[in-house]
């Protein structure tokens, strides 16, 4: 491995391991100092600190789905979207490195959210925005940084050209 490509994975591997300390902390401190349900206001109408738990995935989906089914499901799909961002990043060439931060962004998150996962059974979320009647579904730090980072990949993919093809 050249020392480009090892500073490659070790700029993901910092960034991962960055978004994981810094979810599962702030989740140990909103699960230790409030309780369930409560909220505190940031900004009145718009912000506050309001202590969930999630069983489901994004906007609470399959959260009525039996445990037994529902936590190997999302691991599993966890899981192979770490496993693509590393085959993803196999091939990044060291010098894009908003793409490989934006890597570890993802698979930190994932892993952040899986770690709940496996020691709750579901996922602490505690960031709940709203504006007038709209209202944002409560997330968390992991949550934040797979959004991230999902937002510049795609920005990346959307500026690239498109392949040319060739008809035979």
């Amino acid at each position: 491995m050249s020392t480009q490509g090892g500073s490659k994975w070790g700029l993901a591997l910092v960034v991962a391991i960055a978004v994981v300390v810094l979810d599962q902390v702030t989740k140990a401190a909103v699960a230790s100092s409030m309780r369930l349900h409560e909220s505190i206001p940031l900004i009145d109408g718009i912000a506050a600190f309001t202590y969930v738990r999630n069983t489901g995935a994004a906007f609470g989906i399959l959260a009525g789905r039996a445990a037994t089914l529902r936590t190997p499901f999302f691991l599993l799909i966890s899981g192979g979207a770490v496993v693509l961002l590393l085959w993803f990043l196999r091939g990044l060439p060291a010098e894009r490195r908003l793409l490989i931060v934006a890597c570890g962004a993802v698979a930190g998150g994932a892993l952040g959210n899986m770690i709940d996962r496996v020691m709750l059974g579901e996922v602490i979320d505690f960031v709940d925005l709203s504006i007038g009647a709209y209202h944002w579904p409560a997330f968390n730090v992991a949550d934040s940084a797979i959004t991230l980072g999902v937002i510049v990949l795609c920005l990346d993919a959307l500026r690239q050209p498109a392949p040319s093809r060739v008809l035979s």
